[in-house]
């Protein structure tokens, strides 16, 4: 048996970019799992909340989470020039188009939902 840990897609909003994710593992389930704990708990209480203020934090702690998210998955960039440079993902989440980050962060979010039976077929 041969296994890939990362996976490169083409995107299908930007013509000659091709991004790298990195797939699940338990190791990696678990170490995500950690990081978006506690940002999940706080948003769920501010949503519940009744002022613009707890609902304007909780649209900030769901976009930090959408950042951990990137970064834990984002492996490398293809085909992108940001501000005169190979785009890197830091760079990418800094100063990238949003557009190209939110096709990223779907394909993360798609990997992070396949059942075992769907990662052998990919």
């Amino acid at each position: 048996m041969e296994y890939w840990s990362k996976t490169t897609i083409r995107s299908e909003q930007h013509e000659g970019v091709e991004f790298t994710i990195r797939r699940m593992s338990l190791g990696r389930r678990i170490e995500l799992g950690k990081r978006v704990r506690e940002l999940s708990g706080r948003v769920q209480f501010l949503e519940a909340g009744e002022t613009m203020a707890e609902q304007v934090e909780s649209g900030v702690l769901r976009n930090e989470i959408d950042k951990l998210y990137l970064e834990w998955g984002l492996a490398s960039i293809a085909g992108l020039i940001i501000d005169g440079e190979e785009a890197r993902p830091p760079k990418l989440i800094e100063s990238g188009p949003e557009s190209l980050a939110r096709e990223i962060l779907a394909a993360i979010k798609r990997e992070l939902d396949l059942s075992e039976e769907e990662r052998k077929n990919s």
